[in-house]
């Protein structure tokens, strides 16, 4: 049906790749780009001689005009940014200039600010809609499939939707005293920044980790969960009609909290610039260099990820309540494709949604969140490609 290029070539830009060329019918060609072209090269090695046909290519996602010349050379019907959070405006803007759709995981964040909001994105609302092309943003798990959750809840059970708790546990065991399943620079920045949640048309604002819930997650079991901030409270709390109140929840483990605390207590997790023998270095960064590539946590990573949404609302005047989740085992992930469940959970949502735009089931000009368009086609892949979903019409609801 068509090409992709596909930037990144991390943990889940690896998942990305392996369900495209699985999807051989819609990705017919792909080229993987990065920084760091070997990389690019390695995944290409580990998947050639299918249908789908891969190129590699090296860019800096930094630079607007090298992904422009990069774009125009390969001329890709999607630009599929599996990069880092920082690079999203410098992407869509060589999409802009090359009037190619564009899709993220994550959404924009500034590099020196602990801050992640979805109004720089939005703010290319209108550019893209004169260009005529798409942006869909946010297309992992959380956010993502929360989305994707959300508008089936509503379309299918409720006729408001009021409250929405979103739980993502992962009920993994990596072996290491502290690592972390996703880039560590992102992931420990979103766990230090104080928490926040969605209410009444306003955000509630709560120390880091200040919240916790104890909840029993099936087929993982009892975990303790915290409170964070997550930007897909901010796309539903738009988009979900009737909504009161969105909260965000994660499961931690002891060991990782304290390790996080004592990192943060030595000033490591700050993003701070400081001099070290006359070298400016960010702690964080270096942190991120000592700690395992979340990439490399696969094959010794056992247990079970259970990422879902429980919803209270009303349906035909009274109040109902629902629960729609994934279980992702660790272990089978590694043997399909050679990653942990977290970058699994990530990846394949992006290839659908990427597959969506490309057939023209989800395809208009402008920006948008998953949850403003039709669920079901993604619903019915999500239990084709690898993350079959569960449904608990009686869920035990979150204090």
């Amino acid at each position: 049906m068509g090409r992709a290029l596909i930037i990144g070539a991390g943990g889940v830009a690896g998942v990305v790749v392996n369900k495209c060329c699985q999807n051989s019918d819609v990705f017919e060609e792909i080229c993987i780009a990065s920084r760091t072209k070997s990389k690019c090269d390695a995944l290409k090695a580990k998947l050639d001689g299918g249908k789908t046909k891969i190129e590699t290519a090296q860019v800096n996602a930094d630079n607007v005009d090298e992904l422009i010349d990069l774009i125009n050379s390969y001329k890709p019907d999607i630009v599929m940014n599996i990069a880092l959070p920082y690079q999203d405006l410098t992407i869509m803007e060589a999409c802009l200039a090359t009037k190619t759709h564009y899709l993220d995981t994550a959404n924009y964040e500034p590099e020196d600010t602990a801050k992640f909001e979805y109004s720089w994105q939005w703010a290319y609302k209108k550019r893209f809609e004169e260009a005529g092309i798409m942006a869909l943003l946010g297309c992992g798990f959380d956010p993502g499939v929360t989305g994707v959750f959300s508008a089936y809840a509503a379309k299918h059970y409720f006729d408001e939707i009021h409250e929405i708790d979103i739980l993502d546990c992962n009920g993994g065991d990596h072996g290491y005293p502290f690592a972390t399943n996703f880039n560590p620079e992102i992931n420990i920045r979103e766990v230090s920044a104080k928490g926040s949640y969605w209410e009444n048309g306003q955000w509630v604002e709560t120390e880091p980790m200040e919240i916790k819930r104890v909840y029993n997650f099936d087929e993982v079991g009892e975990k303790d969960m915290y409170l964070l901030h997550h930007e897909e409270l901010e796309s539903l709390g738009i988009n979900i009609k009737g909504i009161k109140r969105i909260r965000f929840f994660m499961t931690f483990g002891q060991s990782y909290l304290t390790h996080l605390k004592c990192l943060e207590n030595v000033g490591m997790t700050s993003i701070e610039p400081i001099m070290y023998e006359g070298k400016e270095i960010v702690p964080l960064q270096f942190l991120k260099a000592v700690l395992p590539d979340p990439a490399s946590l696969g094959p010794r990573t056992v247990g079970k990820t259970n990422i879902g949404c429980i919803f209270k609302g009303i349906k035909d005047g009274e109040e109902k309540h629902y629960y729609v989740y994934n279980v992702c085992d660790h272990q089978e992930c590694y043997k399909e494709v050679g990653s942990q469940a977290i970058s699994y959970t990530t990846g394949v949502p992006a290839m659908i949604g990427a597959m969506l735009v490309m057939n023209g089931t989800w395809c208009k000009p402008g920006v948008y969140n998953v949850e403003e368009f039709d669920p079901d086609p993604f619903m019915e892949a999500l239990n084709k490609w690898g993350l079959p979903w569960k449904e608990n019409f009686n869920p035990v609801m979150v204090e």
